[in-house]
């Protein structure tokens, strides 16, 4: 009997952009979305920048990596915090998107400091959007339970910081 396949394990970032000291730009508390080139699986669509683990990674060291590889922008670890996962499946990244379906787990992390300006290396594009206007972009299916995971992570962080009066 042939064993199921192993999930491909993906991480995710959430950069939000944190508040400017009072100094509205209009781009406080957005989440910086990446827009995939025009090619392949996917291609043209908004989603969250990461990508998959290599062998030995931690899931935070791969997008500690992989932020800096596509946005250019210096993460530490510990300022990542997981904030949700999306589970599902999905053709075989190495076959092109063409082969086999097999199991797919996205982990979430939001990170609120780096270092750099983040900039498209590896995407069409990048966009800050406020977060409840994440859900609207066309999007990879997965993307979508991520989307919501952030808002409700960040309405939760919203509400405890009034309760707590600061």
């Amino acid at each position: 009997m042939e064993s199921p396949p192993t999930p491909l394990l993906v991480v995710a970032g959430a950069l939000v952009r944190p508040d400017d000291g009072g100094r509205d730009d209009g781009r406080s508390g957005t989440v910086l979305m990446q827009q995939r080139d025009f090619i392949g699986v996917h291609g043209g669509l908004w989603e969250f920048p990461g990508g998959k683990l290599e062998p030995g990674e931690s899931p935070e060291g791969a997008l500690v990596r992989e932020l800096e590889e596509e946005l250019g922008v210096i993460v530490a670890p510990g300022d990542l915090e997981a904030v949700g996962f999306a589970s599902g499946r999905t053709a075989t990244v190495e076959e092109g998107g063409k082969g086999p379906s097999r199991p797919l787990v996205i982990l979430l992390y939001i990170c609120t400091r780096w270092q750099g300006e983040p900039r498209a290396i590896e995407a069409a594009d990048v966009a800050w959007v406020a977060p409840g206007a994440i859900s609207g972009l066309r999007m990879p299916p997965l993307d979508y339970p991520l989307a919501e995971a952030l808002e409700r992570h960040l309405g939760a962080v919203e509400n405890n910081m009034q309760k707590s009066g600061t």
